[in-house]
């Protein structure tokens, strides 16, 4: 991947809802500008969610995903439904198609109540205004948008996707409605000022691809060099050095949490440490729910069950951070004969109450709604969760020099 390469993790997701055959899939290959959804009379056609990634002006990069109808039947249908209701969980922006022949009814004001429920923005679109009348007649479709306006209280964009009539409306609608927080949520350069030098201390990483920096490196310098900052890159053992040479003190170190013990005995004390799984606890999720967690490690008791989740799958090498280090540091920690359970993928594993800790990955895969919403997961579980950047920072003793440069951390780390 390269730095002018956007991750699905860093795009809004705009996802589309509807009956079997409502023309979900059109709209998504209408607005994408080609076949990537395959398109049908059969009703189920779309079976497990599709993502397109694309660039929409003026919003920038984002995901669409087309989903499978949430009508569908039987014990296939049943499972088709069950992936689609997932999707809300990462969706920023939910697209609710409804046929213009059909109209809505009790079917969508349920879809329509599921995603106001999760505080998702929504447009809800009248597509197939072509079929109506053989001749076009607008009469009609103002009929069918008056219909659905009134069942559903919201007014509906008329739209045929199949003739590609009214795209370039919703795209303008999409752009109105689609959240616009990304200053709030930038990985450090809010915490910068043009002309600041940031160093990141980046140990070569076996597991990343050869010749790449992996992913969380590769978007806190491109976020750095979008504030105009100067972001100088070093490996732990010429972090000294590096902080010798540059003639001036740095606004901030930035260390692989691997890295934690060596960075911060060579980091003068009056220079902010953090890490880039810090960063991405901030940045994805909630940084002082997540130090909050911190103190179950203490509280762990022989025999307790200890999730590890990672957010996505990777080869693992024999020191693997996740199924080697993490377990070897948290029995070191706690001196308790612990059970480890490990997952991935983009789901938790059911049952998540039968767990006393959940320690997560940076989450750089996931984008920010996916993030919360596993929190959430937690909470509503009662389980706390700590993320690995986090957790290595305490069990290492760098807390709370890793979190001082954030007040609200600071805050949670304070509490009783």
């Amino acid at each position: 991947m390269s730095l002018n390469d956007t991750p699905r993790g860093e795009r809004l997701h705009i996802a589309v809802f509807g009956r079997r055959n409502a023309g979900k899939s059109s709209v998504i290959n209408a607005l994408g500008g080609q076949e990537t959804s395959i398109v049908s009379p059969v009703s189920g056609t779309t079976t497990d969610p599709v993502y397109q990634p694309m660039e929409l002006l003026p919003v920038g990069p984002v995901v669409l995903i087309d989903t499978a109808g949430l009508d569908d039947v039987g014990d296939l249908g049943q499972q088709r439904i069950h992936k689609t209701m997932r999707i809300f969980n990462k969706t920023d922006l939910a697209l609710l198609v409804v046929d213009a022949a059909h109209g809505a009814d009790e079917f969508e004001q349920e879809l329509l109540r599921t995603i106001a429920a999760r505080e998702i923005p929504v447009i809800v679109i009248l597509n197939k205004i072509d079929l109506l009348t053989s001749d076009g007649d607008q009469g009609q479709t103002g009929l069918a948008a008056a219909h659905v306006e009134t069942t559903l209280g919201l007014k509906p964009l008329p739209l045929s996707a199949a003739a590609g009539s009214g795209i370039g409306e919703l795209k303008t609608a999409i752009a109105a409605a689609l959240p616009r927080g990304e200053d709030k949520f930038r990985i450090v350069g809010d915490l910068l000022s043009p002309g600041d030098l940031a160093v990141l201390v980046v140990p070569i990483d076996k597991a990343a691809p050869k010749g790449r920096l992996i992913l969380p490196q590769q978007q806190t310098i491109r976020d750095i060099m979008e504030c105009d900052a100067v972001a100088v890159v070093t490996k732990e053992q010429e972090l000294a050095h590096t902080l010798a040479a540059l003639g001036r003190k740095p606004k901030v170190v930035i260390t692989d949490s691997q890295a934690f013990l060596k960075a911060q005995a060579d980091t003068p004390k009056d220079v902010p440490l953090t890490s880039f799984s810090i960063l991405f606890a901030r940045y994805k999720g909630d940084l002082p729910r997540l130090v909050r967690g911190v103190r179950a490690i203490s509280r762990l008791r022989d025999g307790d069950r200890v999730l590890i989740a990672e957010a996505c799958t990777h080869h693992r090498q024999s020191d693997d951070i996740a199924t080697v280090k993490i377990p070897r540091w948290l029995r070191e920690k706690t001196g308790r004969q612990l059970q480890i359970v490990h997952a991935a993928g983009s789901e938790f594993p059911e049952g998540l109450e039968q767990y006393s800790l959940i320690i997560h990955c940076g989450a750089c895969v996931l984008n920010r709604k996916a993030m919360l919403h596993r929190l959430e997961e937690a909470g509503a579980a009662g389980v706390p969760i700590v993320n690995y950047g986090v957790f290595i920072a305490y069990v290492h003793g760098v807390f709370p020099r890793a979190i001082e440069m954030f007040p609200s951390a600071m805050l949670a780390w304070a509490e009783e």
